[in-house]
């Protein structure tokens, strides 16, 4: 697993998520959670999500995201 304790040192800095899709969130690092170890939830302020032609597909004033790589998703409740 990556280590992204090197989140802790971008606090206050505007920094910029890629994703493999070319979309990305761009935002001020308020806060990341837990104190120690391994960063797992970081928080956002002045979020812009922008698509692969960065456009602008929505603003937050506050967004916590999980800065860690995807490994999969699937549907844990829904039709069956």
């Amino acid at each position: 697993m990556p280590d992204y304790r090197k989140l802790r040192d971008m606090v206050s800095h505007r920094v910029t998520f890629d994703f493999d899709t070319g979309a990305k969130v761009v935002g001020y690092v308020k806060e990341v959670w837990p104190g120690q170890g391994p960063v797992q939830l970081a928080v956002l302020s002045k979020v812009q999500i922008l698509d692969q032609a960065n456009a602008v597909i929505v603003s937050y004033d506050e967004l916590p995201i999980v800065p860690n790589n995807l490994v999969g998703f699937r549907v844990t409740e829904g039709p069956l």
